[in-house]
């Protein structure tokens, strides 16, 4: 067996250059999976063909299906997959159906409280606190996806200002609609009865006084308040002529 040394890579990127004992002879070899395999010392992919390989890091429709049913998105699949964003949306596309309908059955469903189911439906409850807090409840989004434990985690999307928020409900589904509890602060305070208040109180600013405080007195000393004096300063005496010549002050003194 002749032994190889690397000299470089092809101008087209995909083959390496190689030499033998003998500089004038050339040898061209493909950077293929293969190669990177046995470079890896992968022993497992090194007999595998470039199809065999390529199907293998592709995921089954049923492992696609599993993780958009979790919540993950038909990108984050695609790119945790290394394939193409199409070949994920054609198994993705009923599931993706099943997560919004599960969403929608949610919002008939009717919160629990302290005391036990209430009357209103989500949507009815949230449009409700929504409206109090001087949002718009059309400006929503509505998702949800399927837990562990076969249980539905239901997000709901909104905007107030700048900023995003979302609330998290697990949803029962069962008689009369079913259920839905509270999974974060967020969603706890959307399905309070004592919706009128905002979400985030602001405490009262109190009224600022800009006026300088008195000095106080030195410690010790007993502080005497005395009406302001008045200034009152006449004109000083103008002397006359012969005192200014003389040298003569306006009192008499010399």
């Amino acid at each position: 067996m002749r032994e190889l040394k690397v000299i470089g890579l092809d101008v087209d990127g995909k083959h390496i250059i190689c030499e033998g004992d003998d500089p004038s002879e050339k040898f061209k070899l493909r950077a293929d999976e293969r190669l990177r395999a046995a470079v890896r010392g992968d022993a497992a992919r090194i007999g595998q063909t470039e199809i065999e390989i390529e199907a293998s890091n592709m995921l089954r429709p049923k492992e696609i299906q599993a993780r958009i049913r979790a919540g993950a998105s038909v990108e984050q699949v695609a790119a945790a997959a290394g394939v193409d964003v199409e070949r994920v949306e054609r198994f993705a596309h009923p599931v993706l159906l099943e997560r919004s309908r599960a969403a929608e059955l949610a919002t008939a469903a009717h919160p629990v409280l302290a005391d036990g189911p209430a009357v209103m439906t989500l949507l009815e409850t949230v449009t409700s606190a929504l409206l109090a807090r001087g949002l718009n409840p059309d400006n929503t989004n509505w998702d949800a996806w399927r837990n562990e434990d076969g249980r539905w985690t239901v997000q709901l999307a909104w905007k107030a200002g700048r900023s995003d928020n979302v609330a998290h409900f697990c949803f029962t589904p069962g008689a009369h609609g079913g259920t839905v509890t509270a999974l974060d602060d967020a969603a706890s305070e959307l399905i309070d009865p004592n919706f009128n208040r905002p979400l985030r109180p602001l405490a009262p600013v109190a009224e600022l006084d800009f006026d300088e405080p008195a000095p106080s007195p030195p410690a010790g000393e007993t502080e005497h308040k005395h009406p302001p004096a008045r200034s009152r300063r006449g004109k000083p005496p103008v002397p006359a002529w012969e005192d200014v010549l003389l040298g003569v002050r306006s009192s008499g003194q010399r």
